[in-house]
């Protein structure tokens, strides 16, 4: 879940929806493993009472030649009241991407998550706490834990707002493919994205969003910081 939205699991009914559009500047900060800055698409719908909710977010990143789509990612997720605050959670998640030679081209995995989420506030933040088992077939499938925590809050009287997730897993090294065959065990990976966004008007507004990658997109024990500028219009 998307939880830049995650003010109205608290509402008796809410329905958002946003476009954005970032501009990932990851070669800048990190030119040795990039080729490019590019453009990012986003757009998310979310739905929700204060017993269930349906999430859909759609990633279309711009970084193919002539600023075509070179990757596209989606997510879907519902959750709903087993009981008191307590929800069950369902997920699943997929995309492709294009690379150069075309022959590298490559999927990215399905993958079906199922779990209980926990919403609640501290200190003036609304959170939501999710873990999950997550399931990836590869030709050697993969089940594993993955924790995700959700945050939004409203700052200097919600013009300025700070929200975001973080994810911890596990997952298998060997996916019963060549290019694995020689890794064995787990590896733990991490991803996060922090916004600050700044209300220009009733549906406008500029920030920035930093995604962290550990283990997501190279092997390497490497934290990897790329730092976007947004424009976000909610629809």
């Amino acid at each position: 879940m998307k939880l830049a939205l995650i003010f109205f699991l608290f509402s008796a009914t809410a329905t958002a929806q946003s476009l954005q559009l970032h501009y990932d500047m990851r070669k800048t900060v990190d030119p040795k493993r990039n080729s490019k800055n590019f453009p990012t698409i986003y757009f998310e719908y979310w739905k929700g009472t204060d017993s269930s909710s349906v999430l859909f977010k759609v990633q279309a990143d711009l970084q193919d030649e002539k600023s075509n789509i070179g990757k596209f990612y989606m997510q879907a997720s519902k959750t709903f009241r087993i009981y008191k605050s307590l929800q069950a959670h369902l997920s699943y998640s997929g995309g492709l991407g294009l690379a150069e030679p075309r022959a590298y081209s490559y999927t990215i995995s399905n993958a079906f998550q199922a779990g209980a989420s926990y919403p609640f506030q501290w200190k003036g933040a609304f959170l939501s706490a999710v873990l999950d088992c997550k399931f990836i077939p590869y030709r050697k499938p993969s089940f594993d834990p993955i924790f995700t925590l959700y945050w939004w809050k409203g700052l200097h009287n919600y013009k300025v707002e700070f929200s975001g997730d973080f994810s911890v897993w596990t997952e298998n090294r060997d996916h019963g493919e060549a290019y694995s065959s020689s890794f064995n065990g787990k590896k733990f990976s991490f991803f996060a994205e922090p916004q600050l966004w700044v209300n220009l008007g009733k549906n406008i507004a500029t920030g920035s969003k930093v995604n962290l990658y550990y283990h997501v997109l190279v092997d390497d024990n490497v934290l990897q910081v790329y730092p976007s500028l947004a424009l976000r219009c909610r629809l």
